[in-house]
């Protein structure tokens, strides 16, 4: 399944941890399947909770379960993204988990955020012990405040598309889905059948053809990961412009919500450079709008002279 970074305020964490339990379930049922009982895989992650009472990195995690609660430890290749130095992994009965592994089956059932760094190396901590005014939440009202939150930056989409941003099985998103449905109306897009929230339906059909809205996306924007077949996006031509191998997404030209073009910058101490390439020739208020980002963008970078090249 497809990992995505999310940024979100930390008062909200709990919403995002609970919401998406069930894709940490996953990992748990599996590792239920390599011990003894559940008993047993239950004992590690409380104590592996008992350890992160304060931020500690994956090493300390293992030295601690094997010096304070007498936990076996062997290394083993498991870095992941094909790092082969060796890493800690924790014994149980016969079977072995990295402790990354281990974070991830938590998910499941407790709540945790990442602490402060040391070195280059992440630490983890529990979030009742370090998010200011900690409150939880049930999992089945965050499941559906997730699902209603997706619907409104993202629809119309589809359970496919839903599945795919969440990381949930199809059946499983089918099973949330069907709990908000009278939230959600059906509608039609080119073809296509998708679902939006009754409360947007309104906005959308009372849309005006106003001044076009040009935007330059970056890399990897969320906008572009929404959905599973893109086509609400870019046009299948120039797909492989957009969504390149290796799970690469480029910066795209966005106007009106499609993708007209790709682009790209060099910057030069206070000299910003912006290549446009677009997919077809764009009206010249639309490159106007292009041109304006472009120095939107110098003025983030802090680079004062900007040059924008369509190609």
């Amino acid at each position: 399944m497809r990992r995505t970074m999310f940024l979100l305020p930390s008062d909200e964490l709990a919403l995002y941890v609970r919401g998406t339990a069930k894709r940490s379930e996953y990992n748990l049922h599996w590792a239920e399947t390599r011990v003894e009982s559940r008993q047993q895989l239950d004992k590690l992650l409380d104590s592996i909770m008992d350890i992160l009472k304060r931020p500690c990195t994956r090493n300390e995690i293992a030295n601690f379960l094997n010096k304070s609660h007498g936990y076996s430890l062997k290394l083993m290749a498991g870095g992941g993204w094909g790092d082969k130095r060796s890493t800690p992994f924790v014994e149980v009965g016969k079977s072995s988990f990295s402790v990354g592994f281990l974070l991830h089956v938590l998910g499941a059932r407790d709540a945790l955020c990442c602490g402060p760094n040391q070195g280059n190396e992440s630490t983890y901590v529990r979030a009742d012990r370090w998010v200011p005014h900690w409150t939880d939440v049930p999992r089945e009202r965050a499941e559906e405040e997730l699902l209603v939150r997706y619907l409104r930056a993202f629809g119309p989409a589809t359970v496919t598309d839903f599945a795919l941003w969440m990381g949930l099985y199809v059946r499983d998103a089918k099973v949330l889905w069907s709990r908000v449905a009278d939230s959600i109306a059906q509608v039609d897009v080119e073809g296509w059948n998708a679902g939006i929230l009754q409360s947007d339906l309104s906005e959308l059909e009372n849309k005006r053809d106003d001044k076009s809205v040009v935007r330059l996306l970056p890399n990897f924007d969320t906008f572009l990961l929404g959905h599973k077949s893109h086509r609400n996006v870019v046009d299948e031509e120039h797909h492989g412009l957009v969504y390149r191998p290796q799970g690469w997404v480029s910066p795209v030209v966005l106007v009106d919500g499609q993708a007209r073009g790709v682009w790209s910058y060099a910057q030069r101490k206070s000299e910003l450079e912006v290549r446009v390439t677009t997919f077809s020739r764009l009206p010249k208020n639309m490159m106007s709008q292009v041109r304006e980002e472009a120095s939107e963008l110098g003025k983030f970078l802090g680079c004062p002279n900007v040059k924008t090249v369509i190609a």
